[in-house]
């Protein structure tokens, strides 16, 4: 394949129908890699790209999950809404978001103390959890048994629409008050 040089102005336009595209956010490595642009280019170009789209478009270019991706201006959501009928049925039963909840604020965990918070086995929902890709194996503890710790993926940032975890509401002290956040947090 024959690499091309992009000037500035070719570059915007190639960023603008990647991001318009994409079905995942693309980070600025991945915009360098496919335009085969430099990191100050590709940082200058996105940089215009989202000042394009700041005001007077539909679209913003928004920074999702350590990437970016362009999406519905916020102001227009409510009638994109309508025409795609936006009511998302989420397939994560409330146990699946209770747990997913729980790894997100806890994370890394293991299976061991999900089960403690939770009061149940976590087998079932871990797996499927795993298998949507919303959570993915962090290491090993340091404890007897070396049991796998779980944390959030890139799909759950991508699927919440969170910029990253510090965007989570602040975790409560009390104990009864962490449970009901945790049955409520991710409740779509």
């Amino acid at each position: 394949m024959e690499i091309l040089t992009l000037d500035s102005t070719r570059l915007k336009e190639v960023i603008e129908s990647l991001l318009f595209v994409t079905k995942k956010p693309l980070t600025e490595e991945d915009l360098q890699n496919l335009t085969s642009s430099s990191d100050i280019d590709v940082k200058n170009a996105l940089a215009e790209v989202e000042a394009k789209f700041e005001n007077g478009f539909g679209f913003r270019i928004i920074k999702l999950a350590h990437g970016y991706i362009m999406g519905t201006a916020e102001e227009n959501a409510e009638f994109v809404d309508r025409l795609v009928s936006s009511k998302i049925e989420t397939t994560l039963s409330p146990q699946a978001l209770e747990t997913l909840a729980i790894i997100a604020y806890k994370q890394p965990i293991t299976k061991q103390d999900l089960e403690k918070i939770r009061g149940v086995y976590c087998d079932g929902v871990i797996d499927t959890l795993m298998a949507k890709k919303m959570i993915e194996e962090k290491g090993r503890s340091h404890v007897l048994g070396r049991p796998i710790l779980y944390g959030t993926a890139m799909e759950f940032l991508r699927h919440f629409g969170l910029k990253d975890l510090s965007a989570l509401p602040s975790l409560p002290n009390n104990s009864e008050a962490q449970q009901e956040l945790f049955k409520t947090a991710l409740q779509e």
